[in-house]
């Protein structure tokens, strides 16, 4: 299913643009109040000194995409969520199925994470960081937030890796949760986090890339 989503998205835009209607509003009928309630949980739950994490309104539009525009093009060269001009950010920022999550070191902007929501109970998951912010904990206080939303909610947690982001495939080869559990086209894996008290038939990122 999702190799063919995949597909649409790429070679039939219009058609794709239907579904992810479709997937909004489903998805705002059927766990939006779940999802968001759990997600607030967390952001109380999962804290670090220093810096503040909240979820992301049309109103921090603005901020957000200066924080993507201002990124080296080399470290979004595997990130590409939505676009990052005010328009597109604005479209996902109203968009149900888009939870959008900031980090702030005082009142400015550092981190952004997501959870891209499908009405069939799987998220995807992304994060980017200030590069002068990286190895403060920021990412594994997002990852926290970010896995135990969706699994609270009774989501399956997804990303996608490309074989050739290295510094995103390390980080995952050190996480316990990650397990790649299929291959999709230009090199790309699916990988899902798994609850730390559910096994999985995938395999772990480290072992799945010395194999390959």
């Amino acid at each position: 299913m999702i190799r063919l989503l995949l597909k649409i998205k790429h070679r039939l835009p219009f058609l794709w643009r239907g579904i992810e209607q479709v997937n909004s509003l489903l998805f705002l009928i059927l766990h939006s109040r779940r999802l968001m309630s759990n997600a607030r949980a967390c952001l109380e739950q999962y804290r670090l000194e220093g810096f503040s994490f909240r979820l992301l309104t049309p109103a921090d539009g603005a901020a957000l995409s200066a924080f993507l525009t201002r990124q080296p093009a080399a470290r979004m060269e595997f990130f590409k969520p939505h676009g990052f001009d005010l328009q597109s950010v604005m479209r996902r920022a109203k968009d149900p199925a888009f939870i959008m999550f900031g980090t702030f070191r005082d009142e400015a902007l550092v981190g952004y994470f997501f959870l891209r929501c499908f009405w069939n109970r799987k998220a995807f998951v992304g994060r980017a960081i200030d590069e002068e912010w990286e190895g403060q904990g920021i990412g594994r206080v997002m990852n926290k937030i970010l896995y135990n939303t969706a699994w609270e909610s009774g989501f399956k947690c997804l990303t996608t890796i490309s074989k050739n982001n290295h510094s995103v495939i390390r980080s995952h080869a050190n996480n316990p949760t990650s397990r790649v559990i299929g291959d999709l086209p230009n090199d790309y894996m699916l990988v899902e986090m798994v609850p730390p008290d559910r096994k999985s038939a995938g395999t772990p990122v480290r072992d799945r890339m010395a194999v390959d």
